[in-house]
């Protein structure tokens, strides 16, 4: 791999954008039309649920049998999601689900007489099964029959969480200012680390130099403010075999333009592959970042006065909105020590007594099951990702014990695999309906649609977003109407 010339530290943002051509406006409603006119569905299997929050009024199934994708294909909106939850699984079993889906979906989908194109959603700040999952949902479409992809599109940004590309660089925004995402902490993930902040180095990195930085294609700030629409679709056009290109965005104006060349691409013949962060899928289907839900109605008869917070993310930010929740009051903390739940002996004691606490919690506070906040991590990142599971699957376990008792106010997931793992395990939820957000841009609503969970307000929050103050700012919404 190349030596990076990427920046190592953190820099004013002012000083990042203030070179950059202006911003070419593309009205919403401009990519809306085309997008409805292709017919097409966009189907995003997305790694984690948090792949949600910044979009609104969408279907997502956590279930991919025949059934739930004929459901979602009639719902008549431009894209649907389907929750593979694959950045907690092994690498092996990543890629059996994602075959498991595009079975499934090809199937269906001809049934339906629909055409779909693939969207790989992962994490903004790089983590997950990548480049493994696009490599199977391509050869899967190849085993169907279906045309090969012609390019794969990278396009990470998160826009509002201050996820941006500048110069193929990524960014995140932090309390010192914009730092290279290879500097942070999320870099530094026991499963899913890298070294390169530089889109084109990371993608040599994660694909082991099949694909050399210097062969991705860079779509650039300028191609896309002053080239528009039309240059990027003749970038996208000229892919082939697969080849990469990578996104270089800073705001929705910059992903709509890149919506627009994509969609041109598609109507010309080419066979895209998306691999990408949040921000896109909004882009993509022609939404606008919607104001915050000021107040959740609950629609279940009999429900307790007081809501469920489930807290499996051990990052640092998830450790000071924690503590920011107590400050408010109103809570009561049941611990699950890893180190019990390690112990195979002690384990489902230590469970059920969690569960007990939190069903009685029910009736004075709102319940707060966190782990214990120590990070436990394994010799290596295949047995860390099995410490996370196992974890994951006590906190469903407590869910399922306190839904089967007890119906929450609401639920509230704070962490990637622990929101997947209480929506699909813990309240059993096949489809649901994303109302939107409780922060700008960040922290989606779910409308459970059937099953036990019907008409519990169900949150997903991811553990590396937000500031000190969002989880308590969620709370305080979340209890507004009772």
């Amino acid at each position: 791999m190349p030596t990076s010339t990427a920046p190592t530290h953190a820099v004013p943002e002012s000083g990042l954008l203030w070179p950059l051509p202006p911003v070419r406006a593309v009205e919403p409603a401009e990519v809306a039309r085309l997008a409805g006119a292709s017919q097409r569905a966009l189907v995003v299997l997305d790694d984690d649920p948090t792949g949600t929050q910044t979009i609104s009024d969408l279907p997502v199934l956590t279930s991919w049998s025949a059934d739930d994708l004929r459901w979602a294909l009639r719902q008549n909106t431009p894209a649907f999601y389907v929750l593979t939850n694959t950045r907690s699984l092994a690498p092996e079993s990543a890629a059996a689900r994602n075959r498991e889906v595009v079975d499934a979906l090809v199937a269906v989908a001809r049934a339906e007489g629909r055409p779909f194109a693939l969207l790989s959603r992962g994490d903004s700040t790089l983590r997950g099964h990548f480049p493994l999952e696009t490599d199977v949902l391509a050869r899967s479409l190849v085993d169907h029959g279906c045309h090969a992809p012609d390019g794969l599109v990278l396009c990470p940004a998160y826009v509002d969480a201050g996820r941006i590309t500048v110069d193929d660089v990524h960014w995140m925004r932090t309390a010192d200012g914009m730092l290279p995402v290879a500097a942070g902490e999320f870099a530094k993930d026991a499963t899913f680390g890298y070294r390169s902040s530089d889109l084109r180095e990371f993608v040599e990195e994660r694909s082991n130099g099949r694909w050399r930085a210097d062969e991705v294609v860079s779509i650039g700030l300028t191609d896309i403010r002053v080239g528009g629409p039309g240059r990027v679709a003749d970038l996208l056009s000229a892919l082939d075999g697969g080849r990469p290109a990578v996104v270089n965005a800073v705001c929705d104006d910059d992903l709509r333009v890149v919506a627009l060349g994509a969609l041109a691409a598609e109507r010309s013949g080419k066979v895209l592959l998306y691999r990408t962060g949040p921000s896109f899928v909004r882009a993509m289907t022609g939404q606008t970042a919607r104001p915050p839900l000021t107040q959740v109605a609950v629609d279940r008869p009999g429900a307790s006065r007081h809501g469920l917070v489930v807290i499996g993310s051990h990052v640092s930010l998830t450790t000071r909105q924690l503590d920011r929740l107590r400050s408010e009051g109103g809570i009561r903390e049941i611990e699950l020590d890893v180190a019990e739940l390690l112990a195979p002996e002690r384990r489902d004691a230590h469970v059920a007594t969690v569960a007990e606490e939190a069903v009685a919690c029910l009736d004075r506070a709102d319940a707060v099951v966190r782990t214990s906040r120590r990070l436990v991590t394994g010799a290596d990142p295949a047995e860390s990702l099995a410490i996370a599971r196992h974890v994951s699957k006590a906190l469903v376990d407590v869910v399922a014990a306190v839904a089967g008792r007890r119906t929450p106010r609401f639920v509230v997931a704070k962490g990637g695999i622990t929101s997947s793992d209480v929506a699909t395990d813990g309240l059993g939820m096949r489809r649901a309906w994303v109302r939107g957000t409780l922060l700008p841009g960040i922290v989606s609503l779910w409308s459970p649609v059937g099953g036990v969970a019907t008409g519990i307000p169900y949150v997903v929050f991811a553990g590396n977003v937000g500031d000190d103050d969002s989880l308590a700012r969620v709370v305080r919404t979340l209890r507004e109407d009772r």
